[in-house]
């Protein structure tokens, strides 16, 4: 076999450098080019722009001919934005090389995302197949985060990675899910800001910023969309021929979900679902402000092509998304592609103060209750606990207050502890008493005597927890604290459950300012919280937090924050919804609660005995 001519490699490679970018857009390339590989796509097969017309001016924004250097997308789920960003790269590796950045929310997440997406692309469209060596080569400059072509090679990297975000200058940057990055990356600052820094050395730079939005004044979605010249894509109604956004507030429904249908803004026509491919297809983006700084997109997924997400799912996920605030931020981040408005803001506390209600303290006040739990905190000179009742739509009533005095190091106030979760709680409806079904006690002071009370207590009724305020959900993944000799998790041992703060306190705290119903035969608002004749100390303390943005080294920083120095009844609050969370009950439905309200475990008369004493204690918000 005779050698290449070194020479003629050398001036075929420098004359393809000089050879201009081809006079091809991103959507025409994908048309010709781009393959959807079983193993990525629920459609295989030749690529169709046609199928999602929304994405054509995006992706044609992104060819190297277009003038435009930024583009930002946020939308709803089910709409192909990723998919476009992965079109784009394809582009890039196959008609205008050079250095391409890729960053995802973590590197986790890179990685999955190599696999099982990017390599697909590559593996099932021959164009790239040829020009991205084969990573089980030797020396072949492949490698699952990192991909070499001729003129320039794509870097995938995680935003929680500050090294990674500084390896490499780039011309294409592809920044997907950005809500989902943390704030600080590695304490250099925001990972966005570091991120673009590593294309200002290139004069035809284009940046992609792709996500589905989260909290409204917090989303970096939709502050560079709110800076952007703010696209909406419009469509033609069937009837009338009117151009128009979808919006939510126009669909309409069966009470059986047997049809859904949208009205048109215009002529108030019934379109049903079938017309939408013929309306996507003559639609056009029309900007609303035409002097921002860059192009951006919104689209929510009324949009999403038919086969992928209906009308039909749209209308059922927003009736199960009712039940509570956290299903309400993901319907409206997922379905509308819009910012959630966080109920972060502390409810007036006289409000809560001036609507108590006449129950007596240390007693079951409604049939509607279905089980107890408490929420425990241990500070240095006391301990104290909130007895919670729920009910079905995770109503709730104060039942009691208890504060325990003394030295938590000594034994003693563990003791009363342990009396105090064991009393049954009597009924003034008519029903039998019910004991704590839950307990859930902080472990965060005091650690080590928590530990040894958690280990002495029957540890089904009796969880330690530990705050996370970067946790997205109200109970994590429990670990274990307990080993043997031999270094092995111990598995009678106590485990420690994570309990994010900051979603218990929005959610907490959406509830406490809703509005009491003005006719309460209709029942009342899901969440709903009752409270008995406590003093205006409880309800001070219980309002004692504010979430407020910090700027951080030049980025934004959500967190709460206290506002005064007591905020004891917050917590214990917030531990015992985490104990209702460890027993299930956001996945109880209408029968499960019945059979729960109908269930008694303890004789009145046995309660009574045991309930003696209870109602006013020194120190106690009770005798205030």
């Amino acid at each position: 076999m005779a050698l290449a001519d070194g020479k003629v490699v050398y001036l075929d490679a420098f004359r393809a450098g000089l050879r201009p970018d081809p006079l091809l857009t991103v959507s025409e390339w994908s048309d010709k080019h781009r393959f959807l590989s079983q193993r990525a796509s629920a459609e295989p097969g030749v690529w169709r722009t046609d199928r999602t017309p929304y994405l054509r001016e995006i992706m044609d924004s992104l060819s190297s001919l277009d003038p435009t250097e930024k583009v930002v997308f946020m939308k709803g789920a089910q709409i192909g934005g990723t998919e476009a960003g992965n079109n784009w790269l394809g582009y890039c590796i196959d008609v205008a090389p050079g250095p391409y950045l890729m960053v995802a929310p973590t590197v986790e997440m890179a990685k999955r995302n190599s696999r099982t997406r990017i390599a697909p692309l590559i593996d099932e469209s021959p164009r790239l197949k040829e020009k991205v060596r084969d990573p089980r080569s030797r020396d072949s400059g492949n490698s699952m985060l990192a991909k070499e072509f001729p003129g320039g090679v794509v870097v995938m990297c995680g935003a929680n990675s500050a090294s990674a975000l500084r390896s490499m200058p780039a011309r294409y940057l592809f920044l997907d899910e950005v809500d989902a990055y943390p704030g600080d990356v590695e304490g250099e600052g925001d990972p966005v800001a570091l991120a673009e820094a590593r294309t200002r050395t290139f004069s035809r730079r284009k940046i992609f910023m792709v996500s589905t939005p989260t909290l409204a004044n917090r989303s970096r979605v939709e502050r560079e969309f709110l800076a952007s010249d703010m696209r909406f894509y419009e469509v033609p109604c069937p009837h009338c021929g009117e151009k128009q956004q979808l919006v939510w507030q126009n669909l309409r429904w069966a009470d059986d979900l047997s049809w859904v249908r949208y009205a048109c803004l215009m002529c108030g026509s019934l379109i049903d679902e079938h017309h939408k491919s013929t309306m996507l297809a003559r639609g056009e983006w029309v900007p609303s402000n035409p002097d921002g700084l860059h192009r951006g997109y919104h689209i929510s997924s009324l949009y999403s092509p038919i086969g992928w997400m209906s009308w039909k799912s749209c209308v059922e996920m927003y009736l199960a998304a009712q039940k509570n605030d956290e299903g309400m931020r993901v319907f409206t981040n997922t379905i509308l592609g819009l910012t959630y408005a966080d109920a972060g803001e502390a409810p007036d506390w006289e409000d809560l103060y001036n609507r108590r209600e006449t129950y007596t303290i240390g007693t079951i006040p409604d049939a509607s209750i279905g089980l107890l739990t408490a929420g425990v905190d241990v500070q240095q000179d006391r301990i104290e606990m909130e007895v919670i009742g729920w009910g079905p739509n995770l109503e709730s009533w104060s039942i009691d207050y208890v504060l325990i005095s003394g030295n938590t190091a000594e034994e003693e106030v563990w003791t009363e502890l342990s009396k105090r979760i064991r009393i049954s709680y009597p009924s003034s409806c008519g029903g039998l008493a019910m004991p704590i079904r839950m307990v859930a006690i902080d472990s965060g002071y005091r650690t080590q005597e928590v530990y040894r009370w958690v280990r002495g207590e029957q540890q089904s009724r009796v969880i330690a927890i530990k705050g996370r305020e970067a946790q997205a959900t109200v109970l994590g993944q429990p670990s274990s604290v307990d080993v043997t000799r031999k270094g092995k998790t111990w598995k009678g041992g106590v485990r420690v459950w994570p309990v994010g703060v900051a979603v218990a306190k929005s959610e907490l705290y959406g509830w406490l300012r809703r509005k009491q119903p003005t006719n309460l035969d209709e029942g009342y608002p899901f969440g709903w919280c009752h409270f008995p004749q406590y003093s205006d100390e409880y309800f001070r303390q219980l309002t004692a937090e504010q979430l407020v943005c910090r700027v951080v080294r030049g980025y934004q920083k959500w967190q709460w924050e206290k506002t005064r120095d007591r905020n004891e009844a917050l917590d214990v609050r917030i531990y015992a919804r985490a104990a209702a969370t460890a027993l299930g009950v956001d996945r109880w439905d209408e029968a499960r609660w019945n059979a729960e309200m109908a269930h008694n475990v303890v004789p009145a008369e046995t309660s009574d005995k045991a309930s003696k004493g209870i109602r006013r204690r020194k120190g106690s918000f009770l005798s205030r």
